[in-house]
């Protein structure tokens, strides 16, 4: 009897047991938050001249990422039915029913609860609002409608992605400043030719889920073209922080070095249209934007202005 009683718990495992940390770890993205606090990291060091106060940085970036993290949370469960269709997005925790999408929505609310606590309470209100607004803007706006709704999804939705350095910027500085907004500028202007380039390599994907990308819509030709477009401007946008003052020599350099090679790739897939290139310029560019603002930051602390 013993024996049997001690079988039971292997005979008889609970669904629980099958769901590790590790998927709800995943629900987040932490890689692309990762890349957002990058950028939000860069905005508080670039906010003052000296390093900010250890209190801000910790809690700052904490609070941005729950909020991030909430908002990946939605668009896992927004987009659980075309998640099974995308061989890139069909082992996800709530595609696969790992995750419940009551749990997940659960989850996300908490750390949304928790990232505005942190922000309101050890850094400020206007960095809370702000993350709150991107935070809707992403699972709201963007992925409940945008993206379904129109090939311009990423252009019109990138601006809720280009908002960490601003919110690094208003954490140390508790204000919206002109230098912060030429930073979303950036980053606005890379979100277009960085997803687009990704939508090429996975358009098969994209049309057998019925989202309306570009490259599904107009043809690779047309997108490989404003690809072309959106490089040149952000190359252009690209120099606005050495042509204002807010950098020197050391990221004018940088940046048209990473800016030039960027727009070679862009050139190479106008010329080739080959989903391997398009899938390499889809990788370089996350390099170009964490290299752009590492040099940037690099300037800060070396250029003084005259």
């Amino acid at each position: 009897m013993s024996e049997q009683v001690k079988a039971l718990p292997i005979q008889n495992p609970t669904h629980a047991s099958t769901i590790s940390w590790r998927d709800y770890l995943e629900l987040t993205k932490p890689r692309v938050v990762a890349l957002m606090i990058l950028t939000s990291v860069i905005g508080m060091l670039l906010a003052a001249p000296g390093v900010p106060g250890w209190s801000v940085l910790l809690f700052g970036n904490l609070g941005i990422a729950l909020l991030a993290g909430a908002a990946a949370v939605v668009n896992h469960v927004v987009d659980q039915k075309i998640d099974t269709v995308m061989a890139r997005t069909r082992k996800r925790p709530v595609a696969t029913g790992r995750i419940a999408p009551l749990d997940a929505l659960l989850f996300a609310t908490v750390l949304a609860a928790l990232g505005m606590v942190v922000l309101v309470w050890q850094v400020n209100e206007l960095t809370a609002w702000l993350t709150l607004a991107s935070l809707v803007g992403y699972a709201g706006v963007y992925t409940l409608f945008l993206k379904r709704a129109t090939p311009q999804n990423i252009v019109i939705g990138g601006l809720a992605g280009a908002m960490p350095p601003l919110l690094g910027w208003t954490a140390v500085t508790g204000q919206v400043e002109s230098h912060a907004l030429l930073l979303v500028l950036i980053i606005f202007a890379w979100t277009p030719p960085h997803f687009w380039a990704l939508a090429i390599h996975r358009k098969e994907e994209y049309a057998k889920a019925g989202i309306p990308m570009l490259p599904v819509t107009h043809g690779n030709r047309y997108t490989e073209l404003h690809i072309l477009l959106y490089t040149l401007m952000l190359l252009a946008v690209s120099l606005l922080p050495f042509v204002t003052g807010m950098s020197g020599g050391i990221y004018l350099v940088g940046a048209l070095a990473l800016g030039l090679r960027f727009l070679q790739y862009a050139v190479r897939l106008l010329r080739g249209d080959d989903r391997r290139v398009a899938l390499n310029t889809f990788k370089y560019s996350i390099t170009y934007l964490m290299a752009l603002f590492v040099v940037l930051l690099v300037d800060h602390f070396v250029f003084v202005p005259a």
